[in-house]
């Protein structure tokens, strides 16, 4: 994989989210909704507390609707217009254009993330926060930002209409997320042997997430996003090229 390539098609597609006013109103919207979150569902200043738990506490749900919406056009929008034919004609793989495409959206989103430093200096001016453990927040909502990117590539490379892409994307995001509740795993306990319970609880985005948050950085819970990732974008490959042989 040539790194030219793959910077060539993350440039345009960066320019591509900030050639109109979505780019900024999604970003608006995003810090808009995690600071209502924090600041008024879960009342920070009330809770007298020098942390951001209830902050990164938000960060799956926030994604859940958000993602989807960035990641909705990603292939659809090329399909739909057949502009991805044209794309195809350069002299580019579809691997390099794949991933360029992924780093593009998975940095529009760390872009988001980056803009919510206001809350992170307002906790330091209240007390004194673990900022080892804030670090460790980011890194894992970091890492669920880019698995959620992954998840939407690939629902974006099944159909040619966005909305439904939307919608494909956000049920398997929540399918992820719910995997490791007890409710579903419940579900499982009935009828299957453990094993399979608990492979379903690993499944969750969610669950590694946790501990990412509560400031443990386990390399188990970052390589599993990271495959993730590596499985999403080897499906969307997949689908794109049948679809591009048909």
């Amino acid at each position: 994989m040539r790194r030219q390539q793959v910077m060539t098609i993350f440039k345009r597609e960066m320019k591509s989210y900030f050639s109109s006013p979505v780019a900024y109103v999604f970003l608006v919207a995003f810090l808009v909704l995690l600071g209502f979150l924090t600041f008024s569902v879960s009342m920070f200043y009330e809770r007298r507390e020098a942390d951001l738990n209830w902050f990164f506490i938000w960060h799956p749900w926030v994604y859940l609707l958000l993602v989807p919406a960035a990641t909705m056009g990603i292939w659809a929008e090329e399909r739909r217009t057949g502009t991805i034919e044209l794309l195809l004609t350069l002299p580019v793989t579809l691997a390099e254009v794949l991933v360029g495409k992924f780093l593009a959206a998975w940095s529009f989103i760390a872009l988001a993330l980056v803009l919510t430093f206001p809350i992170v200096l307002t906790t330091a001016w209240l007390g004194d926060p673990d900022f080892g453990v804030i670090a460790c927040g980011y890194i894992g909502s970091f890492l669920l930002a880019g698995a959620c990117v992954s998840i939407g590539t690939l629902m974006s490379a099944l159909t040619t209409n966005q909305v439904v892409s939307f919608v494909l994307a956000l049920a398997a995001c929540l399918l992820l997320i719910l995997a490791g509740f007890e409710p579903v795993t419940n579900l499982f306990v009935r009828w299957a042997p453990m094993g399979v319970v608990e492979a379903v609880a690993e499944c969750s985005l969610l669950q590694h997430y946790e501990s990412l948050k509560r400031g443990v950085l386990d390399l188990y819970d970052i390589a599993y996003y990271i495959g993730v990732m590596i499985f999403m974008l080897a499906t969307a490959h997949v689908v794109v090229n049948n679809r591009k042989a048909v």
